[in-house]
Formats: structure tokens, sequence, C-alpha cells
């Protein structure tokens, strides 16, 4: 097994390779972002509520498109990613969206925040799918939320449910193949390409993900002294979970009728006090 800067320093191999695929790929929608206006979510700004002159950093931000949709609403943005080429990239989309007064981005892992940003930076932290299953400890990011946010503030994160991390669809049934609770050796994947179509001549790549339990994530905040102010777990997902599932109107996947319906995505809300 390698160490734990040997597998963080392979993850973020993987992601410098892959944002060209991503910023290109169907699953992103670049274009018909571009085309309707960058706008944010409906769901998250009903949550989120007027953004104006707030200020925002988005944790693991990769190239930006969340970052500038909400800086469009009217915040001031950081966005955060420790890949050089998805800061390149989101700086590049910045420019061209004519954001970049607004948003600016930064290269930092999130377990170097506390000693690149100053305290107390931030109305919102935002953190989308995907992004806490390459932190080996959950403290360490919750010490980071904690870094940035000033009293008051706000964390809102949508995120892939810890369940869902450790199951697969195998002969039609859910199957458990990983551990639900944060462990030291993480689970590893060995696949071609990424999760976005037409990137398997990319490679093959090995990249390590640590699972963090419901109880792990709220226990890291609270202990920090954040107040749950919404927790909300879905049936629902914004990617191809596993095969067979539906694409909703709403553009979320489904399963389908028939299926053991099991939590695929969760949605958290926190006041630092």
């Amino acid at each position: 097994m390698l160490g734990e800067d040997e597998m963080i320093a392979a993850n973020r191999g993987y992601w410098e390779a892959v944002v060209e695929s991503h910023f290109d790929s169907d699953f992103y929608e670049v274009d018909k972002w571009l085309s309707t206006g960058l706008s944010m979510r409906e769901r998250e700004e009903d949550l989120l509520g007027d953004l104006t002159d707030k200020d925002v950093v988005h944790l693991q931000c990769h190239f930006g498109k969340d970052s500038l949709s909400i800086a469009a609403a009217g915040a001031r943005v950081i966005g955060i990613d420790y890949s050089q080429t998805a800061i390149e990239k989101a700086r590049e989309l910045a420019r061209r969206v004519g954001l970049f007064e607004r948003c600016s981005f930064e290269i930092c892992s999130v377990e170097e925040v506390a000693v690149t940003f100053v305290k107390d930076l931030a109305d919102l932290v935002y953190l989308s799918l995907g992004a806490i299953c390459w932190i080996a400890k959950i403290d360490s990011w919750a010490k980071a939320v904690d870094h940035l946010l000033r009293q008051g503030g706000v964390l809102f994160m949508h995120e892939v449910h810890p369940l869902a991390q450790m199951v697969e669809r195998v002969d039609g049934n859910w199957s458990l193949s990983g551990d639900y609770f944060e462990k030291d050796s993480p689970m590893i994947d060995e696949s071609e390409g990424s999760y976005v179509d037409g990137s398997d001549d990319l490679g093959t790549f090995k990249t390590y993900i640590w699972n963090h339990s419901i109880g792990e994530i709220v226990t890291a905040l609270t202990s920090r002294g954040f107040v749950i102010t919404h927790l909300e777990e879905h049936s629902w997902t914004s990617f191809l979970n596993a095969e067979g599932m539906t694409k909703s109107t709403n553009e979320h996947f489904v399963q389908p009728d028939g299926w053991v319906q099991l939590p695929l995505s969760f949605t958290l809300m926190a006041t630092k006090r």
C-alpha cells in the first residue's frame, strides 16, 4: 500500500489528466450552461437565497463552472482546487464569461487551506458532488471549512451519500462493495478514463477514495461548534450511479420502481456559531 501522500499525488495526477475531457463532455454541458446565462441549479438557488455581495469559497472547484454560476448570481467567489490544469481552465473560463474580477481561482489542497488563506474569509463555503471522497480525514476538511467561514457563515454541500459509495449493482440487486465508515486504507479504483462519456482514450488510472459516514461528517462539524440547519437524503443523484437508472424530467438520475431505494446523495447546510 502506498503512503497517504503518494495516494493523494496519484489522485492529483488523475484530476490533472481529465480536465480537458470533462470540459468538452456532455456530462458538464458547458456550452448549454453558457447559452442559458450561467444559471445555478434551481434547487440550490432556493436553499441559498440571495447571494448578492456575499463572499463565497468553493472548495474543490474543478474547472470552475459552479464557482462562476455563483459569481453570476452576484457573489464574490474564490474557487480552490489542487489541480493546476483545472485552475488554469477555470481562469480561462472566467475571462471568457467576463467574471474574472468577481471570481478568482487558486491552487490549494483542502489540507493546506488553513496555512494559505486568512481566517474568516467567507459568508458561504460551497461544495458540490464528488468532493469529500478525495479527502483522507474528514476532520481536516472540517478544519478548512471552520477556518474559512466567518461567525454566522454557512456551509452548503450536496454530496454523494456514503452508502452509495459502498454499493454496486450486481445481477439486478444492490451489493456491498466497500466500507461505510472512514478508514485509513482507502477504496481503490482502477479503470479506464473517468466518469464522463468519451474519456476512455485517456488510459487507465488508479485512484484512491475514502468514505465518510453521515455521522462522521456531522460530528466533524458539530465538534467545531457548527449547528446543522438542513440535512436531507435523496434517492436521486446528478450522475448515472448504476446501469438501469433513469433520468427524470428535472435531470436527476433516479432509481426505477422495483429497485430497493437507497439514498444516493444528500444535502447538508450548517451555520458556524
